[in-house]
């Protein structure tokens, strides 16, 4: 008999019946469940993992000369720029970062 059906003859109770019906559907919600559970503690690892790094590379930027700070920026917005110029080529970003990091490197002469 379904689930329905005990509960139109009255041998079961709606509480009963609203169990059976959620627990023939249980693994589906486990899974759902766990799939959440796992994307949620990966989107945290890689905030952290992120700030970890940012912390770091800010950290050895500390004992760079001005002319070394501008040669990394430089390459930095040629590379964006690179990338943006040849929608998102290798060979673009390569090439807009090291016409970034010289232009970088000679305007603090």
């Amino acid at each position: 008999m379904e689930v329905e059906d005990h509960l139109a003859g009255g041998s079961i109770s709606a509480t009963k019946a609203a169990r059976m019906t959620v627990g023939a559907d249980a693994p589906a919600a486990l899974s759902a469940l766990s799939q959440g559970v796992t994307m949620k503690t990966t989107q945290l690892f890689c905030k952290g993992a992120l700030a970890a790094a940012l912390i770091l590379g800010l950290g050895a930027c500390s004992g760079m000369s001005s002319r070394d700070k501008n040669t990394a920026v430089g390459a930095g917005v040629g590379a964006v720029g690179g990338a943006i110029l040849t929608e998102g080529s290798v060979g673009g970003t390569v090439g807009g970062a090291a016409v970034g990091g010289i232009i970088g490197n000679q305007v603090g002469k």
